[in-house]
Order: structure tokens, then sequence, then C-alpha cells
């Protein structure tokens, strides 16, 4: 077999045996990408393997924090020069990468499932969520961008407006969970604004990020614009904090806390996507079969390792009985496998700590009295850190997954029969990232929506709807972040807001030869007129 480089078309015929998975990118392609990232001069590479083998995969450079704050330096230079690019110029970088994504798929498909241990249609997911936001901010970022006028206080005499200027530089801070698509959400909106980017994506997953690197230089983007250096962040995470101009993270909840601490004493801004603890209601009138369908995907994608992954569903005990049989019988008929092709339905989890983590929740549960209704145990038949999709009921509030995130494969099934019981029980979580409503009426389903505390809801989904409308904000309540990626929101936030006011023939202050008070009494009669008229 051979492999194509997607930016130059060049073939290898070097065996496609990277990780011991025939068919993946070769050894020579995944050594070519690492040499994308910045640093590593002083320090030895790091050796990742891949989830389905436990095989090597590839060896990475690890860059010093004296190598991130330089790095961080040529970005500042070389973001004067794309800042001054006209919005325009910048989204059609943007457009042409996403036609770039979509025409290479099959590499970066084989990548992350390489790396990430994803099911092919999971890794998918990754590269559709890519495309359409590189679509949407090459489609729509110069509009978002442009300047806005404002009613200025004396109508006519007043010309007020806003305008944009990008932060500097952005530091992001990816995970190795969607390391293609939430590098891509985070990264693409900092771009378009005109910042530069220096982004650290965890190791585990850093090939996809660099996959992504390469294919935005040959769409046009300017060298020095878009930098990624690798590394721990106990060893390179004070010169992201206090390089950055604004600083992305996504990640668990402690971790976010601790950056927002030392980004606080900067006074520079930051967003954070973090934990979740998803609930999902399906409510009496809800088509059992389909929500069971939809109960699936919104576990075990990604083996539940996917922020707004349901981990609670809440059932009305009018039709509990036949939601669980259908989804314990849709779980069970699950393929598992490692496959780089469409014939598994779920992969492996990521890394040996997440395995830890499941199997410790699981066990847990087990424990203390809960019924496992299927899975519950490790697959090492299929490969190091497979887990079987599980599904447990009889979940009591001693139990560690009651309230603590998971994010692995399993889910706990509740009943309810009063809907304001289930809504409460669904918000009684130090978390609000996304939930799931399930209803033969979409208004009803809108309804509950509106009344639950997360910052994304589906009805009649699991995740996939919002998640796939760009155009949406997305980002978490309460201790699941601060801040939103996708949608207007998400590219705002990479600027900074300026008021301009010109003031023309009338002045705001009395003459000389006015008295105050007159004055006064004529500014108070024209604020009641002017709030009786129209404004722009």
């Amino acid at each position: 077999m051979t492999s194509t480089t997607a930016s130059t078309g060049e073939a290898s015929t070097e065996p496609n045996t990277v990780g011991g998975i025939a068919g993946a990118p070769t050894a020579a392609r995944a050594a070519q990408l690492a040499r994308r990232a910045e640093g590593g001069q002083d320090s030895a590479p790091v050796e990742i393997t891949a989830p389905f083998t436990g095989l090597p995969t590839a060896a990475l450079p690890q860059a010093t924090d004296a190598e991130v704050r330089a790095v961080f330096g040529e970005a500042r230079m070389a973001q004067r020069e794309w800042a001054a690019r006209p919005a325009t110029e910048r989204q059609r970088v943007l457009k042409r990468l996403g036609q770039l994504i979509l025409r290479h798929q099959e590499e970066i498909l084989n990548l992350v499932q390489l790396e990430a241990g994803k099911a092919r249609l999971d890794a998918f997911d990754e590269v559709s969520a890519t495309a359409l936001v590189a679509g949407y901010y090459g489609e729509h970022s110069a509009k978002f961008l442009g300047a806005r006028r404002v009613a200025g206080v004396i109508p006519v005499a007043t010309k007020a407006g806003e305008i944009r200027h990008p932060k500097g530089v952005v530091g992001v801070i990816s995970p190795w969970n969607y390391p293609l698509a939430l590098t891509a959400m985070d990264v693409l909106p900092a771009l378009a604004a005109g910042n530069a980017v220096v982004q650290k994506p965890d190791n585990q997953t850093a090939l996809s990020a660099l996959w992504l690197h390469e294919l935005a230089a040959e769409a046009g983007l300017p060298a020095g614009v878009w930098r990624i250096v690798l590394g721990r962040g106990s060893r390179i995470g004070d010169a992201l904090v206090e390089e950055s101009d604004y600083l992305c993270f996504t990640g668990s909840t402690p971790t976010g806390k601790s950056l927002a601490e030392k980004v606080a004493g900067r006074l520079t801004g930051y967003s954070l996507e973090l934990g979740g603890k998803n609930p999902m209601i399906v409510l009496p009138d809800a088509p059992v079969s389909k929500a069971a369908a939809g109960a699936v995907t919104a576990c075990f994608s990604s083996a539940g390792q996917l922020c707004v992954s349901v981990e609670r569903i809440y059932v009305h005990e009018n039709v509990r009985e036949e939601f669980t049989k259908a989804f314990v019988a849709k779980t069970r008929a699950l393929k598992l496998g490692t496959d780089l092709g469409y014939g598994a339905g779920m992969g492996s989890l990521t890394n040996a700590d997440q395995l830890a983590a499941v199997t410790a929740h699981v066990d847990d549960a087990r424990a203390k009295g809960a019924t496992i209704l299927t899975g519950g145990r490790a697959r090492p038949d299929l490969g190091p850190l497979f887990y079987e999709p599980t599904v447990l009921t009889d979940v009591t509030e001693d139990v560690a997954l009651f309230r603590e995130e998971t994010f692995g494969p399993v889910v706990a099934i509740y009943g309810y029969t009063d809907l304001d019981e289930a809504i409460e029980r669904a918000n009684d979580t130090e978390y609000g990232l996304n939930a799931s409503v399930w209803s033969g009426s979409a208004a009803a389903g809108w309804a509950v929506a509106t009344r639950l505390k997360a910052g994304t809801v589906n009805v009649n989904e699991g995740y996939a709807a919002t998640f796939g409308t760009v155009g949406l904000p997305m980002g978490g309540m309460k201790e699941s972040g601060v801040g939103r990626r996708n949608g207007r929101d998400g590219l705002l936030k990479y600027t900074e807001a300026q008021s301009i006011a010109v003031q023309r023939g009338v002045r705001l202050r009395p003459p000389r030869v006015v008295p105050g008070k007159v004055w006064a009494r004529a500014m108070t009669t024209g604020i009641r007129l002017l709030g009786k008229l129209p404004r722009r």
C-alpha cells in the first residue's frame, strides 16, 4: 500500500504499519508531521503509541520554556503583517482550507483513528466538523469583524461606531479527545480575527493538529502565524499563560481553574471548556426506538470520550421498561473493533489513565449495589484500552459516577414520574455543558430545554445538532466553563472592541453664556424626546 502526502501529492512506498496498524500513515509520514512542531533542541522526544495496539506511532519533539517564549516573540512579529491584511483575504484562506480538508479526508481519518483509537464514523465527525468550521468562518468572519454603526448621543451631531482589533497572540491548549475538530474550533476563528496562534496540542493526538497545520499552509496561511509547540503543561504551561494575549483551554475543571487564576493576575482574557455530567431526559411521549438509538450515539460516540457525551438518562416510568430494553439491545449490538474502516461501531479508549478511571467507576458502582445491564468489563482481547459500552441502573448517590464525570462508555438510567423532578435532578450537578431531551412534540421538547442549565441543549438528538451548527455558540454554564466557541461569539472573543465617536456642531457641555441649570433642563427635555424617537 502507499500513502499520499496531502500538501505535495508525493507518494511513499514505505509499508503502512506505523502503530502496528495496516493502512495507517507510514512512519515516515508521521515523522514528517512531527517535524512541524517547534523546538525540541534541548530535550529528548516523547514516543507516542497507538491505542488500538500499544505500539509506537511517532517520536515527538518537546519544547522547553525558553523555546516557547521565543516562538511567541516570533509569532508576535508575524501577527502584525497578518492583521494588516483585509479580513476578506484572511477568510479566503479558511475557505480554501475547508475544501482541502474534504479532499484529503482519507489520510486524516486514518490519523485520527491511529492516535485517538476512534471508530471511523467518529473520526469522520471530526472531519465534517472541521470542514464546517473552516467554511463558516471562511464565509462570515469579515462580516462579523466589520465596523458597526451605533446611534450617537445626539442624532446627526454624534457619529458613533465600534471597530474590532485582534488580541495579538492567542495561546490555545487543546485536548486529546477531539484533536482535529477542537483544534479547528479554537484556532481558525482566532486566525480569522487577525491573531497569531501558539497552540499546544496534547502529545497523544498531536499529529492531527500538525496535519491541519500543514494543510493551512497549503491553503495560503503565511508562515509564522500559527505555531505548534509540544510538551507537558508542567514544563511549558507557564510560558503559554505568561506570553499569551488571550488563552483558550479545553480540559478538566481543576486545571481550568488553575489556569484562570494565573491569567487573572495578568488581566488578559480567557475561555475555558471544562467537564460535564450531561443528562438526557426521555418524556413519556418520546418515540422509544428513536430515543434508544439516539442514546447509543449520545453515550458511546468516541467511546464516551466527548465533552458533550450523555452520562445520565432520566426516563419516564411509563416508557422506562420499553426504553431500557431497546437501549440495552442496541448497545449490545455495537461492534467494537480496530479496523481503519467503517465496520466498527465503537473504538478504544485513548490512554491507560482513562481506562483506569472508567474501570474504577464501574467497579465502585458494582460494589455498592448498582445493576449492570450490559458491559462492565475491559476487553484486552481486542486491544489494550478497549472497554465495553456499559449501561447501569440502581445507581445511588454514594456511587462515584452518580456525580463525577466518567468520560468513558458508561451511562446510568434513572426513572421519574414528575417532569419537574426530572428537570431538577438533571440540573442537580456542578456542571452545565450539554443536555438532551426526547419528545414526540418539538414544542414540548423545546419547553423542557429552556429549563435546563446547560450551554447547549439538543431536542431529539444527543449532541450533534448543536455541535454541528457552527453558527450557534457552544460552551458551558457553572463549572463547565467560561466563554463560548463557534458562532459570532467564538470569533469576537479573540478581539478587543474599540468605540469611536465623532462630535459635530452641537457641544455636549454648555457654552459659558448658558447657565448650567438652563442647560440641564434643555438636555432633560431632549433626552425625553429622544426616548420617543426611533433609534438606529
